[in-house]
């Protein structure tokens, strides 16, 4: 039986869907590049909040991760996983700055504009969308010559965690040492980075580890196909963020950062591609 016709997409409806998802990667990649142009000639002041770039680099970076999950899941899932991500990170976040668990202690700065009930800065459950969700999307490239294993779905799950906690290790000195979003008070934590307590890392992927176990079946693709194309958008999106924060941490002298940004970078892009390419 055919379907009827409101239940099917249209030509027209292709090709503004495909227009539209042109038009917020326009938007992210013309984000990206104001946002080098400011790190590569810090004189030039915009109109508007000094963090006006980076807020707008991250609302391009969300809508482009939501859209681009689009071609391969319904948009009620993408929007209902990003909903508990952004419900569990934000809340925990808060939690966070309030108690010092379970990232260790640290204080929001007003850098990053209001706050929710006066701890959570609003730009938080964003940046928990876009660092698991890429997160993800990189741990699927890596994982592609085991993705029709029994157990892939949890090395997926795992990985994933490995990868937000990678970004965060990449994003914490950039966001607490150079943009000043949020400072680590003294702590009995023996081993730190950057001035951040090691548990903060691994608090992020033992979080990402909770969001996904709620999320992941809203992120499972219900379309059969014999063999899936490779996506590199959330590749994209998570190299753009942890080169962002190499170049400012070069450009403000902090060079074990550096290190640690490039070094984050080149072991994902080969792992990534040669995942990619199975």
């Amino acid at each position: 039986m055919r379907p009827p016709p409101s239940l099917t997409n249209t030509p027209v409806d292709v090709k503004l869907t495909a227009w539209f998802h042109r038009l917020v990667g326009a938007l992210l990649a013309a984000a990206f590049a104001i946002m080098l142009v400011t790190l590569f000639v810090p004189s030039l002041h915009l109109p508007g909040n000094s963090a006006a770039p980076e807020v707008v680099l991250l609302l391009a970076a969300t809508a482009s991760t939501i859209f681009a999950l689009e071609r391969q899941l319904p948009m009620q899932n993408i929007l209902l996983a990003a909903s508990v991500i952004a419900l569990i990170g934000g809340a925990i976040s808060a939690l966070g700055a309030i108690s010092g668990i379970p990232f260790g202690p640290f204080i929001f700065t007003s850098e990053l504009g209001p706050k929710f009930f006066h701890e959570l800065p609003w730009a938080m459950p964003l940046l928990w969308i876009v660092t698991v969700l890429n997160s993800r999307g990189v741990a699927r490239l890596i994982l592609r010559p085991w993705r029709k294993t029994k157990t892939y779905g949890f090395w997926l799950m795992g990985l994933s965690a490995v990868l937000v906690m990678l970004f965060v290790l990449a994003l914490d000195p950039f966001a607490s040492r150079i943009k000043h979003y949020w400072f680590w008070t003294p702590t009995t934590f023996p081993l730190t980075w950057q001035g951040a307590p090691l548990v903060d890392f691994l608090s992020w992927g033992i979080v990402t580890l909770l969001i996904l176990a709620f999320v992941t079946p809203a992120l499972i693709g219900k379309r059969l196909s014999k063999r899936s194309t490779p996506d590199f958008h959330p590749l994209c999106v998570w190299l753009g963020g942890v080169l962002i924060f190499g170049i400012a941490c070069a450009r403000n002298g902090l060079w074990p950062a550096v290190a640690m940004d490039a070094a984050i970078g080149v072991a994902t892009i080969i792992f990534a591609i040669r995942g990619a390419r199975w």
